[in-house]
């Protein structure tokens, strides 16, 4: 019962790990936030068409959370974002031994056989920038990165989830 326990609560920390993106931000440590009221879109770029505005709905959503407005043009900050998706190989290996050996036998050299499988994985990429609207100075970036589910709702979820963490503590403010 304690091995099916613990095999559970493994399976369950992999899920949650994967629900969520690895998101880190930056910003110019010298920049004054609370001077930007209002931004701009400079672009979305995405390879699919339908990720554009869901991106853009993503990031104006939090950003409105935050108190600023999107403006036409000549905001006090612009913005731009990309997404794109690569890739990426994950090796998995399998041993096979002697019954009641199981790995044993293949770690040791003893009966058994490996088999290596090459799983690949679709990753999905978001970098989001911000930039003074007067100096085009970059002011803040935001990157998330996750692997993709062949469910559309599934993603949007993940991306959504993505751009809130970016913009948790957004405007970032110094540390005393």
């Amino acid at each position: 019962m304690k091995n099916r326990l613990s095999c559970f609560t493994a399976v369950l920390l992999a899920s949650v790990c994967i629900l969520y993106a690895a998101v880190h931000t930056d910003f110019d440590h010298k920049a004054d936030f609370r001077k930007y009221h209002t931004y701009s879109w400079i672009a979305v770029q995405s390879g699919e068409t339908p990720w554009q505005s869901r991106i853009g709905g993503a990031v104006d959503l939090a950003l409105s959370a935050k108190g600023w407005t999107k403006v036409e043009s000549g905001g006090d900050a612009a913005i731009s974002a990309f997404g794109r998706t690569t890739e990426k190989d994950t090796l998995e290996t399998f041993y096979t031994g002697f019954p009641g050996w199981g790995w044993r036998a293949a770690w040791w050299g003893g009966m058994g056989t490996e088999t290596t499988q090459v799983i690949p994985e679709r990753v999905g990429n978001l970098t989001v920038d911000i930039f003074d609207g007067s100096t085009k100075q970059l002011i803040f970036r935001g990157q998330a990165s996750d692997t993709l589910s062949n469910r559309v709702d599934k993603n949007d979820k993940r991306m959504e989830h993505s751009v809130e963490e970016m913009f948790k503590k957004f405007p970032p403010r110094e540390r005393d």
